[in-house]
């Protein structure tokens, strides 16, 4: 094999690792992320099933008091929310760093027309579950732990 050959295929070898090393996480990387959190947080709002928890990223969201502050717990490690906050600037972040890239696009639209759906909610969990409601209507492939 000639040198300038070797020397394109090292150069192609060198382009692929470095174009998936700055991409965002992979799908198996951001769902061990959130089994994580879905671990941390469901063992401590016992009225919520694992099943009840699976179809929240359905869209399926109960309105009761201990899913929502499911999603609060989930939402809040996640840096998404805090004490009721949305977290808009740390959000868009989270999800430049922690999504695949072929999904930031429509999170960062979502995030954007969500950016008021908690104003005025006084109560923690309620402001979640607002938020997480408009987020789960504005993202097409919307996902949650």
């Amino acid at each position: 094999m000639s040198c300038l050959l070797k020397f394109i295929l090292k150069i192609g070898i060198f382009a692929c690792f470095v174009d998936y090393s700055i991409a965002g996480a992979t799908e198996d990387q951001m769902m061990s992320a959130g089994k994580l959190m879905r671990d941390v947080c469901l063992p401590k709002f016992s009225k919520v099933s694992p099943e009840v928890a699976d179809n929240i990223g359905k869209g399926i969201m109960p309105d009761e008091k201990d899913v929502k502050c499911y999603i609060n717990c989930i939402l809040e490690m996640m840096q998404t929310i805090k004490k009721g906050k949305f977290l808009y600037e740390s959000s868009l972040k989270q999800v430049d760093i922690l999504m695949p890239d072929h999904y930031k696009e429509e999170y960062f639209n979502g995030l954007a027309q969500c950016k008021d759906a908690a104003n005025g909610i006084k109560n923690n969990c309620d402001s979640a579950y607002a938020l997480l409601k408009c987020l789960h209507a504005a993202i097409p492939r919307f996902m949650f732990p």
